[in-house]
């Protein structure tokens, strides 16, 4: 889990992915010699803070966005959000701007309910603040900030050790809406021919998801993949005997709403393991689940 921690404590909300995409660059360059195939590593000019990695002759391509909630130094002591983070008075923000280092605290105004902060001086408009990282990790479960979507991103990470073909995308902008998923996308398309997907991404516990269960595949959420597409992984799943719960919701979505969106004929599929408390400091995580994800995505990645 140290290296779950490390991504958890990189601060990178919404536009300012900067630091993850530096992250996983790096993390690359030292871990490859280790992995079973090596490779093609396309970002910079063109990308923006997207990373893409290719591997041999891919079928499916694996979508983890890098970016976070958080929130932005508006006028005065003022905050807006970043994406769509619970807010609760009290929770513990950090960040920095030119006068150094901030570690805040968050208000919210019971007359108006808007967000600002409490520190011992105004901080710089535009700066960006994020949970504090307090990872904790039990026998059974992990709990921190921005699991969602840093597990995603591990989860992605650890599955170039022995993907042979297949395209790992690590995308922008997912949680605050528009992203970079539909260049990606006609990129992915026009240049491999690659139109199925899987969302490497973190759901929600529900009253009919439950932690511990395995990894949860989407028959649906705010959008609907095509049932085809979705049958052939379940059917995938129900061979490998790897433990995964199905999911039926009316609401929420992920990188896969700009596949639907797409000129290109994608098929697409969320897959990713349940989280309690989402969007606060305190996401919870079983341990089972990330065992179940890593899994069924390398089975996935070889029978797709």
């Amino acid at each position: 889990m140290q290296l779950l921690e490390t991504l958890c404590r990189l601060a990178a909300p919404s536009g300012h992915e900067g630091p993850m995409t530096a992250f996983v660059l790096d993390y690359v360059q030292q871990n490859r010699a280790g992995w079973q195939h090596q490779p093609q590593v396309l970002a910079g000019d063109g990308f923006q803070d997207c990373v893409v990695l290719v591997f041999g002759q891919p079928r499916t391509a694996v979508f983890a966005h890098l970016d976070s909630i958080g929130f932005m130094v508006r006028y005065g002591r003022q905050l807006v959000a970043i994406g769509g983070p619970e807010t609760q008075a009290g929770y513990h923000l950090v960040g920095h701007d030119a006068e150094g280092e901030i570690a805040c605290t968050l208000t919210i105004n019971d007359e108006t309910e808007t967000l600002g902060y409490e520190f011992s001086r105004e901080l710089a408009r535009g700066t960006e603040l994020t949970f504090r990282c307090d990872f904790r990790e039990t026998e059974q479960t992990v709990q921190s900030c921005y699991l969602d979507n840093r597990l995603g991103v591990w989860t992605a990470l650890r599955l170039c050790e022995t993907l042979e073909h297949g395209i790992i995308a690590f995308s922008c902008g997912e949680e605050h809406g528009g992203g970079t998923v539909p260049f990606l996308a006609q990129f992915i398309y026009d240049t491999y021919k690659v139109r199925q997907a899987l969302i490497c991404d973190i759901t929600w516990v529900t009253e009919g998801v439950h932690l511990g269960g395995g990894c949860v595949i989407s028959l649906r959420d705010s959008l609907i993949p095509r049932r085809a597409y979705v049958e052939r992984i379940r059917a995938i799943a129900e061979k490998s005997g790897i433990a995964y719960q199905l999911e039926v919701e009316d609401s929420g979505g992920s990188d896969a709403k700009e596949l639907q969106r797409a000129a290109q004929p994608w098929d697409w599929c969320f897959v990713g393991a349940p989280e309690d408390h989402v969007h606060t400091p305190d996401e919870l995580v079983d341990k089972r689940d990330i065992a179940s994800m890593l899994a069924l995505y390398q089975v996935l990645l070889r029978e797709l």
